[in-house]
């Protein structure tokens, strides 16, 4: 049997404060446990698959090599609702009829927003 998707997993400076921005971001709360150490967004609601957020002493420098592509419905609006949240816009972006927009949550981890043709 083929391995599946635990979590996506960042490594971060602060888990409690970043795993807030993303349960904002995905609507999904942060679960109970958290702290500045560790936290997860999603595990309590069946979010799949959840995020996990663990404090490291020194990251990775770079881009990161995996990140959330996220699908809206109204891309305006929720780049909109990403921005207020603390997100930093990186650029706008289309190949093949999708159109996405790249941005870097406040730890500077980028994800996507992108709307269907």
């Amino acid at each position: 049997m083929a391995p599946t998707i635990a979590c996506t997993t960042y490594d971060c400076d602060n888990a409690a404060e970043l795993a807030n921005f993303y349960a904002q971001l995905l609507d999904h709360p942060v679960d109970a446990e958290a702290t500045e150490f560790f936290a997860t967004v999603g595990r309590a609601t069946g979010m799949t698959p959840p995020l996990m957020f663990v404090k490291v002493p020194d990251r990775t420098p770079g881009k990161n090599s995996i990140h959330l592509d996220l699908l809206a419905t109204d891309l305006p609006a929720e780049i909109q609702r990403a921005l207020s949240l603390g997100a930093e816009h990186i650029g706008d972006f289309g190949e093949s009829g999708m159109k996405w927009t790249t941005l870097a949550d406040p730890e500077g981890n980028l994800f996507d927003i992108a709307a269907l043709p």
